[in-house]
This record gives C-alpha cells, sequence and structure tokens, in this order.
C-alpha cells in the first residue's frame, strides 16, 4: 500500500516558520519526482514546489526565496521549509509522488494534506 503521509502544519503569525514533512511508504522513493502542492479556499490546487530523486527544485514565483524543498531518499522523506509567511500563504498543503517518465494516474499519489494557517 502506497502511503504519503504530511506533518508540521499549523497556526503561526505573519513573518513566522513552519516546517512540512511528507514520509513516503509503497514506492521505490528515488523513481518518484516529489513535490508539495496547495489549495486555499475556493482555489484550484496549485504547486509549490518540486524536487527530483537527483536535487533538482522547481519553485512557484510566489515562494521563491521564502520556501526550500528538500529530500532524504535513506529517509524517503520530502521537506518543506516555509519562512517569511504570508496570510496568502494560508491553505491545505499535499504532498505529491508522481512517476517520472509516466502520464497515468496509476502512478500519481497524493497525501491527505496539513493545513497551514497564518493569522493576521
Amino acid at each position: 500500500q502506497v502511503q504519503l503521509v504530511e506533518s508540521g502544519g499549523g497556526l503561526v503569525q505573519p513573518g513566522g516558520s513552519l516546517r512540512l514533512s511528507c514520509a513516503a511508504s509503497g514506492i521505490i522513493f528515488s523513481f518518484y519526482r516529489m513535490g508539495w502542492y496547495r489549495q486555499a479556499p475556493g482555489k484550484q490546487r496549485e504547486l509549490v514546489a518540486t524536487i527530483t530523486s537527483g536535487g533538482i527544485t522547481n519553485y512557484a514565483d510566489s515562494v521563491k526565496a521564502r520556501f526550500t524543498i528538500s529530500r532524504d531518499n535513506a529517509k524517503k522523506t520530502v521537506y518543506l521549509q516555509m519562512n517569511s509567511l504570508k496570510p496568502e500563504d494560508t491553505a491545505v498543503y499535499y504532498c505529491n509522488a508522481d512517476l517520472v517518465g509516466s502520464t497515468s494516474r496509476l502512478y500519481d499519489y497524493w497525501g491527505q494534506g496539513t493545513q497551514v494557517t497564518v493569522s493576521s
């Protein structure tokens, strides 16, 4: 069984920091591009950051220079360090595992999400 389990969300003041973690099981971790996506109320799910097994990263313009994605292949875990948080970062954050070279949804996995709330 494939599982992606997110943790680390919570309530934080503007300008604060949070570190999200996503632990994967049931997959050959190095075969997957890992990513973080987020969905705010009434909005589409959007890409936040991705990272390949070799460490190549990609960020949304809105979070670049504030967020850092990383992965530990031995621990099968991906992280998202979020600094200088803004109220507009408030969303449910989802972990994603996407098999490289496949367009099939059969090989595209999602966690259940973790809530990040940046208060006024």
